[in-house]
């Protein structure tokens, strides 16, 4: 019974290192391809590029940043080429989980001016715009 209590701690463990690995690594590539922008700066810079927001499109109408377009995460393998590579793309979701992953995708398909809602839409605190459907 111990011996075996042994070897699950030693492949928790394992994994929590793996995990924790993982997620160094994927943190410092998106850090090279996409810069985290604080409320304040978003929405300074915000005029002068393209605000994507990577929700579904429900959670979308729900309620936005004001001036965002909607381009769902789960879209943007098909829809990527509808956002000008020549501008900012300033990125958000709820989090930033989401935009981390859009960033090192749009990286890959030659975007280099990548800006991430650092807080995310949960904490924004700029206009919003909500749809009434």
């Amino acid at each position: 019974m111990n011996n075996a209590n042994t070897w699950m701690t030693i492949i928790l463990i394992i994994m929590i290192l793996a995990w924790v690995g993982y997620t160094v690594v994927q943190n410092m590539r998106v850090k090279k391809v996409a810069t985290y922008l604080t409320n304040d700066k978003f929405q300074s810079g915000m005029r002068k590029a393209q605000v994507i927001d990577l929700r579904e499109q429900k959670s979308f109408k729900d309620g936005h940043i004001l001036g965002a377009r909607n381009l769902p995460y789960s879209t943007i393998r098909n829809f990527y080429h509808q956002i000008r590579p020549d501008l900012p793309v300033y990125l958000y979701d709820q989090g930033k989980t989401i935009s981390k992953r859009a960033a090192l995708y749009l990286s890959k398909k030659g975007y280099h001016e990548l800006y991430i809602l650092k807080t995310g839409y949960q904490n924004w605190n700029g206009k919003e715009k909500k749809s009434h459907n």
